[in-house]
């Protein structure tokens, strides 16, 4: 089996990455800190003429802070959009026989869903605060349906919760949400400050994923890319979820912060509750483990302890 890992040098690359170390398999990544830009049909097309993979875990992708993408939204629709292209026509040209594992983020469903049923992901329109990023997201599920028509190429989409984890930016404006808030309970407690602000009301549930976990499904799926009910895109799910409140305490808590958690009543609280069906994900993979949530946020703290 011949692995091509695209952005190994990402957030949820890094994280693929290490799993693959720590199970011995062997694989050739691309990113462009290692020289390659995927958005470039040519370079992904001679990338993939190497490497001649079977499988391809897409992990490449364009992204920030609510406010990043805001700030850069035709940027992140261009960047992510031509990553997609680019992959499946280098695909199509070298290497149509391997199969592309996608992961899709939740920001795909349809800004009214409250309980995400991957059987109806496209029901309605994604709100427009994700669309630069969300839009791309379909995209590659359309293009991955469009190249399997013509070229026969198999694709894998699996639709996935926020995550957090290690390996992600230590910038706040690229840092996905839970980490990002983590990031700042750590910088106050280093400087002393007497407290955190978050927005909204903290009421709000959301559905989490640690990244490690991800990259554990993504190599079980590149052992077996046959296996039944991966036809369709996947809600990655645990049918759960934890309040922004009950986040901010627990990693309060865990760090032994001191200090106090304003809550900004001035902001949207958005959403009261999205979190995923998990029906489909159980029928797949019916004895997955996820990671405890009170390991990973301690996991995570000790990643930021190193690297801030």
């Amino acid at each position: 089996m011949k692995i091509a890992l695209l952005g190994q040098t990402g957030f949820l690359g890094q994280n693929v990455a290490d799993e693959l170390v720590r199970n011995g398999v062997a694989f050739a990544g691309a990113s462009r800190r290692t020289g390659v830009d995927l958005r470039d049909p040519a370079q992904a097309t001679a990338f993939l003429r190497d490497t001649q993979p079977d499988v391809i875990l897409h992990c490449a992708a364009h992204v920030g802070s609510f406010n990043y993408v805001t700030e850069n939204a035709a940027a992140v629709m261009l960047d992510n959009s031509r990553l997609v292209l680019a992959v499946y026509e280098a695909m199509a040209e070298v290497c149509p026989q391997a199969v592309i594992v996608h992961p899709l983020a939740n920001c795909v469903y349809p800004a009214s869903a409250e309980i995400f049923h991957d059987e109806a992901w496209q029901d309605g329109p994604v709100h427009r605060t994700v669309l630069p990023f969300a839009s791309t997201r379909r995209l590659a599920w359309a293009a991955g349906e469009s190249f399997a028509i013509s070229h026969g190429i198999r694709s894998v989409s699996l639709l996935v919760p926020n995550m957090y984890g290690p390996h992600d930016s230590t910038d706040p404006n690229q840092t996905a949400a839970l980490d990002a808030l983590i990031s700042r309970f750590l910088t106050a407690q280093r400087t002393g400050q007497p407290e955190v602000g978050v927005w909204g009301t903290g009421a709000a549930i959301r559905e989490w994923i640690f990244a490690p976990d991800l990259a554990r499904i993504m190599l079980e799926i590149a052992r077996n890319p046959a296996h039944p009910g991966l036809e369709r895109p996947l809600n990655v799910a645990q049918n759960t979820g934890l309040s922004i409140r009950a986040l901010a305490d627990l990693i309060r808590h865990t760090l032994g912060y001191t200090g106090t958690v304003r809550y900004d009543h001035t902001k949207p609280d958005g959403a009261l509750k999205k979190v995923m069906d998990d029906k489909h994900f159980r029928e797949v993979f019916p004895s997955f483990e996820f990671t405890e949530f009170e390991k990973g946020i301690e996991t995570t703290i000790q990643y930021y302890q190193k690297v801030i």
